[in-house]
């Protein structure tokens, strides 16, 4: 039995956020989770993702105030805060000793980031600064962040590298990620603690986001409405099942590694990129319905293709993605269907 820690969540209402609080709840860990629990999308989910942790809706509304999980026996808390409150982030470490701490709030989406760039600043470079100055003055010992595969840019050369030359973002979303990286390398070689940064490749399953092509597209086929395939389709992505990247986020936190260097960085996917319009096939089968497709050209901001090598966190943490594609997009078609009522 691995011992118990005490965990800093952040994003904890999130759909990568979720599922990992409850894996770690699940072998017996304290988890803190954060969230602001902010509109971006609707934010009925994030309450229900909550929910399924015991956090109940009242409590979690309120800021700055920490709430039970209701679950008979569950060592989940939740404080509802931004990142970027420079008066109640460094009130909740100096109240809680973590042990190590999993940074996943950001504002995400590349699209967005186009329309609304003020988001990204605050919460993605003022609110990842602040953490890394709350684990620096609160001793915590190990940092795993949220980066991003976008870093990589529209790159030819596959499969992507952790060596790759990444200074060609061509998103703000992506530049922000990038920026994370330089930041959290800064913090390990100035005030000694581990940064382990986190390269996620299109993450998909249930509870997943409603703004991923995964959720875009089941809700528009089964409502019998056109889903937009941009780049008439010539695009392929990485496609990684939530429970796959959950066992690696957690090794990450709880297992030492085998590289002893206190910045690390890895890509986390499938590394079997799937071509789009093969992706909505395995859909259109799980749903047994056709879809309607509207082409469009390639849209400011999007990559062409995403495909991870991840020899690097294979070597280091044992990490195996397991679940292939066709049954992922079944477990996530079963919770879809289950949730919404089709």
């Amino acid at each position: 039995m691995l011992e118990s820690k005490q965990i800093l969540v952040t994003g904890a209402a999130g759909f990568i956020g979720y599922h990992l609080c409850e894996a770690l709840i699940k072998q017996g860990h304290h988890v803190i989770g954060l969230d602001n629990i902010n509109d971006y999308y609707d934010v009925t989910l994030k309450y229900a993702r909550l929910s399924e942790l015991g956090i109940q809706k009242e409590a979690a509304t309120v800021f700055a105030e920490i709430s039970q999980s209701t679950l008979h026996g569950s060592k989940m808390q939740f404080i509802r805060l931004n990142l970027e409150d420079r008066d109640a982030l460094p009130k909740l470490f100096k109240k809680h000793t973590f042990d190590m701490v999993c940074n996943l709030a950001a504002q995400g989406g590349v699209r967005y980031s186009i329309e609304n760039p003020e988001a990204y600043i605050d919460s993605n470079i003022n609110g990842f600064l602040n953490i890394l100055e709350c684990c620096r003055h609160h001793n915590v010992k190990r940092l795993v962040y949220a980066s991003s595969s976008s870093v990589y840019g529209n790159t030819d050369k596959t499969p992507f590298e952790e060596t790759a030359n990444v200074d060609a973002p061509i998103s703000l979303y992506a530049a922000t990620k990038k920026s994370n990286e330089l930041m959290a390398h800064t913090y390990s070689h100035l005030y000694n603690f581990e940064t382990i940064g986190l390269r996620f490749f299109t993450v998909y399953g249930p509870w997943g986001r409603p703004d991923m092509a995964m959720f875009l597209f089941t809700d528009a086929i089964i409502n019998n409405k056109p889903i937009k395939v941009f780049n008439n389709g010539n695009l392929s992505r990485d496609f990684t099942f939530i429970d796959d990247i959950v066992d690696g986020v957690v090794n990450t936190l709880i297992k030492d590694s085998k590289n002893a260097s206190l910045y690390k960085l890895y890509n986390i996917g499938n590394g079997r990129p799937v071509q789009l319009l093969d992706f909505i096939e395995s859909l259109e089968k799980a749903l047994d319905i056709s879809a309607i497709k509207k082409m469009l050209p390639m849209q400011a901001g999007d990559v062409h293709q995403t495909f991870a090598d991840t020899s690097r966190l294979e070597h280091d943490y044992n990490y195996k993605p397991q679940i292939a594609v066709d049954k992922g997009i079944k477990a996530f078609v079963l919770w879809y269907k289950g949730f919404y009522n089709k």
